[in-house]
């Protein structure tokens, strides 16, 4: 083999990294907006099965938690078979599961096809998605990752308004026919993530599955020759070893050593909070409008607005991050985004009418955008790119049970209440302490790296171990010296040994 097989293949920074980006765009914004998107058919659905607010936020719901929920699952799979296979699964899943929405009869199946189904089919596209990118970019990754967090914004301004299109013509189940289709596109943007340093990562199998053989052989002589006389301590042996093989496999996929990283569960503690509050002023935006007397129309292009400014925001993000000045601080850019988010549903209440709403959502727009465009570029910013697949896997189990629960929240409160206002004073209190949180953390974690990192240096520069080590050295020639005369009978007869050698 070449002398380079043992190494993983560098990231390009660009070429068919692209044509990559361009795929996990479609991806990555049918798994973002289409939960947000399907919101539009909300009130009609309602009405036609007879649903209160609580139960009607269950489909976002659910199919937003099964996103994030299956995110171990989806991480797995793309260690096991790589991005594409999955993506282009996940596309068929989507398909299905709106098509077969179409024809659901009660609540209950549109939780089941739209929720489960679908949702787990937009979770086998958006982690090979974000994965894939950090395999094929390195110095230019934030650009790339903002890039690719721009399809939400665009997919989201493009749906709202398509979406409120077919309803009129075709009404919601024709609706979900169609948009079963058009998720097939998904399938299309899995073919173009080519696998990067396929040969290589051959040549490396192929030496590693050698490897094995020769181990394998090794084991079994070795075994063969102690079985007579150690039949008993080797079989306990062999179960250690099978239970530890066990043990690899399962870390193999998903590094559940990161829970020991002061880093990670910084980001996981704040983020599981943060989505507390993160989907749900999305999901009641446009049934809010509708509620104080906004034609369809205009409440649907509220969701174009915010995704026109979240376009424009998630690139612009991608680039300012990248800077010299916040990449090394990037930690902080996050959590200041998140605080923001929060201070506009804060101020949400205040907007009496539709000019009031459209300035909401422009700076909702401009929040939400900043904290996508940073969500997992921090991550892999703490973790690094070797154990990113496990963390996002990891992170996105834990985050579904808030995503899950914050919907249906905000509906009760709806429900309880008969206002909106105080599902936006909820959200926002709730995203505000998350900022706070993460910014106290991380600035504490920033100071320990500076402190471990200090001590490490001190360490190696000290001269105490250098001094200790030859200290080690002198005790023991001295012990030998002293054994001298006790080894003695055994240094002349190895003298003796030699003569009789070299005379014959």
């Amino acid at each position: 083999p070449p002398s380079n097989a043992g190494r993983a293949p560098s990231p390009p920074d660009g070429g068919w990294g692209w044509v990559v980006v361009f795929g996990a765009f479609i991806s990555i914004g049918f798994a973002y907006a289409f939960p947000k998107g399907v919101a539009i058919f909300f009130k009609e659905i309602q009405d036609f099965f007879g649903t209160s607010y609580s139960e009607i936020a269950w489909v976002s719901s659910i199919m937003l938690a099964t996103t994030y929920g299956a995110g171990p699952i989806s991480s797995i799979l793309v260690n096991r078979y790589g991005s594409r296979p999955v993506v282009i699964f996940g596309g068929l899943l989507c398909g299905i599961g709106m098509v077969s929405a179409a024809f659901c009869t009660s609540i209950l199946q549109l939780y089941i096809c739209v929720g489960f189904i679908t949702g787990f089919g937009l979770a086998l596209n958006l982690q090979p998605s974000v994965i894939i990118i950090g395999k094929y970019f390195l110095k230019r990754r934030p650009i790339a990752n903002g890039l690719a967090m721009a399809g939400s914004p665009v997919m989201l301004c493009t749906l709202a308004p398509l979406n409120q299109f077919l309803f009129d013509n075709f009404g919601w189940r024709g609706s979900f026919l169609i948009l079963g289709a058009i998720l097939l596109n998904c399938c299309v943007a899995g073919a173009l993530f080519r696998p990067i340093g396929a040969a290589t990562a051959s040549v490396k199998t192929q030496a590693t599955e050698e490897g094995k053989d020769a181990l394998k052989e090794e084991v079994t002589k070795d075994a063969m020759e102690m079985c007579s006389s150690m039949n008993t301590p080797m079989e306990t042996k062999m179960e250690e070893e099978g239970g530890k093989d066990c043990c690899e496999k399962i870390n193999q996929y998903l590094d559940f050593s990161l829970f020991k990283h002061r880093g990670f569960l910084i980001y996981l503690i704040g983020n599981v909070l943060m989505f507390l509050g993160f989907f749900a002023p999305i999901v009641f935006l446009a049934p809010y409008a509708k509620h104080i007397g906004i034609d369809e129309y205009s409440a649907a292009f509220l969701l174009s607005i915010l995704a026109i400014v979240d376009m424009i925001a998630r690139p612009t993000t991608g680039i300012i991050a990248n800077s010299k000045w916040v990449r090394p601080r990037i930690q902080y850019f996050f959590s200041f985004s998140i605080a923001f988010n929060g201070a506009c549903h804060l101020l949400c209440p205040l907007a009496s009418g539709y000019t009031g709403l459209v300035v909401y959502s422009v700076f909702f727009g401009l929040a939400f955008g900043m904290v996508c465009a940073m969500l997992f570029e921090t991550l892999m910013d703490l973790v690094g790119a070797a154990r990113f697949t496990s963390a996002v896997g990891l992170v996105t189990i834990a985050e579904c049970c808030t995503i899950l629960l914050g919907p249906p929240i905000g509906g009760t409160l709806i429900d309880t209440f008969g206002d909106y206002k105080y599902m936006f004073i909820k959200c926002g209190v709730v995203m505000v302490l998350a900022g706070t949180f993460l910014f106290i953390m991380n600035y504490y974690n920033y100071c320990m790296l500076a402190k471990e990192e200090k001590e490490r240096k001190a360490k190696e520069e000290d001269p105490k171990s250098v001094r200790t080590e030859n200290e080690g050295r002198n005790n023991w020639n001295k012990e030998t010296i002293r054994d001298g005369p006790e080894l003695e009978p055994l240094r002349e007869e190895r003298e003796g040994l030699k003569k009789e050698v070299n005379g014959t």
